[in-house]
């Protein structure tokens, strides 16, 4: 039934029409628009969570499991009110992973620089994913085995340069703790240009597109990387652990980790991160 999904522009097509009316509804009405008491601290003044946050996730649990009965939702939002829902992203129900505001800061900052992040998988699998950046009037898709389009049009990531230096985006200093600091030190090298980002989920597109190289995270989140990483193969590049092997949205990777335009750019960076 799930692979056959895949094949249904209808299914496809209202995927994305929820991602874009949880936006419309719940983010962009209060994008530049939020009261002190919206935005909220979780475990430190770096790690913030406003009301659009909250109520374009519950938004999107309504739509996205009435469109696929059956299906769960794992949320960054509900997984922090209760951790154990983080599960079922090993389960064997269909999964709905979501990102409601990735680049929370840059949204609460008034900056355009956030997108809602949504991917559906299936016992470990990624199937499809939407990359919806509503300030900049950008949607990502990507279908397995079907390729990637932004806006519409055909997506593809490209080899770097050759001799080219590397842009490699990766975890904010902020973000990061000093095991973290020193796993990511590894691409200080001459030859690659390292910068933090604020969205990954924007940093993945920016690799889909062509217009950086790599990204390199520390962390496994399965809601900050799920669609990005299918957006990233099926634009034509790769994904690496330092371990050697493709990241799991699953979990228990040996981190750190990359996605890049090829698999000869991933096998670098990856042989350049540190283990934390």
């Amino acid at each position: 039934m799930i692979d056959e999904l895949l094949d249904d522009t209808g299914f496809l097509s209202a995927a994305e029409d929820a991602v874009r009316a949880a936006a419309a509804d719940e983010v962009m009405p209060r994008w530049r628009q939020l009261a002190a008491h919206e935005v909220v601290q979780k475990s430190g003044p770096h790690d913030l969570v406003t009301t659009a946050d909250r109520e374009a996730e519950a938004h999107l649990t309504r739509s996205l499991t009435a469109l696929l009965p059956g299906s769960v939702v794992v949320g960054e939002e509900g997984v922090h009110a209760d951790p154990a829902v983080y599960g079922a992203v090993r389960g064997d129900a269909p999964v709905w992973i979501v990102d409601p505001v990735d680049g929370t800061r840059q949204f609460v900052h008034g900056e355009p620089g956030f997108c809602t992040l949504v991917a559906l998988a299936h016992r470990g699998e990624l199937l499809a994913s939407w990359t919806y950046a509503p300030a900049l009037g950008e949607m990502a898709v990507a279908v397995r085995g079907a390729g990637a389009r932004l806006n519409g049009a055909p997506l593809r990531a490209g080899a770097p340069a050759p001799g080219a230096v590397l842009r490699v985006a990766t975890a904010h200093p902020d973000y990061t703790t000093p095991a973290e600091k020193h796993a990511l030190a590894g691409l200080a090298v001459e030859g690659v240009d390292p910068r933090p980002c604020g969205s990954a989920g924007l940093a993945y597109l920016a690799v889909a597109r062509g217009d950086s190289d790599a990204v390199a995270f520390t962390w496994e989140y399965a809601w900050d990387h799920a669609a990005g990483v299918l957006l990233v193969a099926e634009a034509g590049g790769a994904h690496r652990t330092i371990g050697g092997e493709p990241f799991r949205v699953t979990g228990g990777n040996t981190l750190p980790f990359t996605a890049a335009r090829d698999h000869g750019t991933a096998v670098r960076v990856a042989s350049l991160l540190r283990h934390q």
